[in-house]
């Protein structure tokens, strides 16, 4: 039991990483768009270079494997979840303010550990579902969303939670009987062969999100950031739910608010009012929370963990 104490403890550490890398993605993408890059132009570079970066990397540790049929479909299913994902949200941010569209979206984590508990029998108790709780309020003080009535845009963002919420708990499968390098190998790639048709026969079409152009330099540079900055923060993310409960690490995921708002400061200038503090405080609160928690569990050897954790 010590011994999985300790694995969630990686989990959780691994977790924080991904909340501190992946607002990078967010902002070299939004810069590569300021910059005249198509949206969907980026998400298909993002991919391909991915798996550029990690397929020298699973050929020198002698990780590559080709997937079975079954594995395979997994690979493009978690690829085809997480494009849809982000479109749902692309379009989100067309119908309603984004402070509006990313408080929908975080329902994810609620939807995360419900999952969890219900396709991987993992234990949610209502110290979890609290924390993710405590989590969603910070984050609604840090977005101060308007309230304004969004009709069916709402489904939009909510598509989004749900798409990434199932691609999260696919990642928590997968990782159980296959190394997070290849499956992030194979699932970029499944990315990129759904979307690189549809770039390539919409390049000219009356859709500027679904253009192809010629780049530059700063341009490529922005892209690769993209690349790297993706790359780093779905390692951290795969191999976090390797080794954690879902349930565990869904209320961690409000933190890469902290780090996006920190991001926004150093980057684009975005001080924080004294609200947007509170809301960094109670989320830091509540991911402190769960890591004292799970240490606690470690020192004593797991004795506490039950049904209602």
């Amino acid at each position: 039991m010590a011994a999985v104490a300790s694995q969630t403890l990686t989990g959780i550490l691994l977790m924080v990483g991904f909340c501190i890398f992946a607002p990078a993605i967010d902002v070299f993408a939004k810069l590569a768009g300021q910059a005249g890059i198509p949206v969907f132009q980026i998400s298909a570079s993002r991919f391909a270079l991915q798996a550029l970066f990690l397929l020298p990397v699973a050929i020198h540790f002698d990780l590559l494997r080709w997937p079975n049929r079954a594995e395979a479909g997994l690979n493009l299913l978690r690829g085809s979840l997480i494009l849809i994902a982000t479109s749902f949200f692309f379009a989100a941010l067309k119908h309603m303010p984004i402070a509006d569209a990313i408080s929908i979206f975080f329902i994810e984590p609620f939807i995360l550990t419900l999952l969890g508990g219900l396709f991987l029998g993992e234990p949610v108790g209502w110290r979890r579902i609290i924390a993710c709780m405590v989590g969603f309020g910070g984050a609604l003080l840090i977005i101060q969303p308007q309230y304004e009535t969004v009709g069916l845009a709402a489904a939009f963002p909510v598509g989004t939670a749900i798409c990434f919420a199932f691609y999260l708990l696919l990642t928590r499968r997968m990782t159980q009987t296959a190394h997070p390098i290849t499956i992030q190998i194979f699932t970029a790639c499944a990315a990129f062969i759904v979307i690189a048709p549809i770039l390539f026969i919409m390049r000219n079409s009356t859709l500027p999100e679904l253009h192809l152009v010629i780049i530059d330099g700063y341009q490529l540079f922005l892209l690769i950031g993209v690349g790297i900055a993706a790359t780093i923060a779905h390692m951290f993310l795969t191999f976090a739910f390797r080794n954690a409960a879902v349930s565990i690490l869904a209320p961690l995921q409000y933190l890469e608010i902290v780090a996006a708002t920190i991001f926004g400061l150093l980057i684009f200038g975005d001080f924080p009012n004294k609200i947007t503090l509170l809301g960094i405080s109670i989320i830091i609160g509540s991911g402190l929370f769960v890591l004292m928690r799970e240490r606690r569990l470690e020192l004593n050897g797991g004795a506490e963990q039950t049904p209602l954790q």
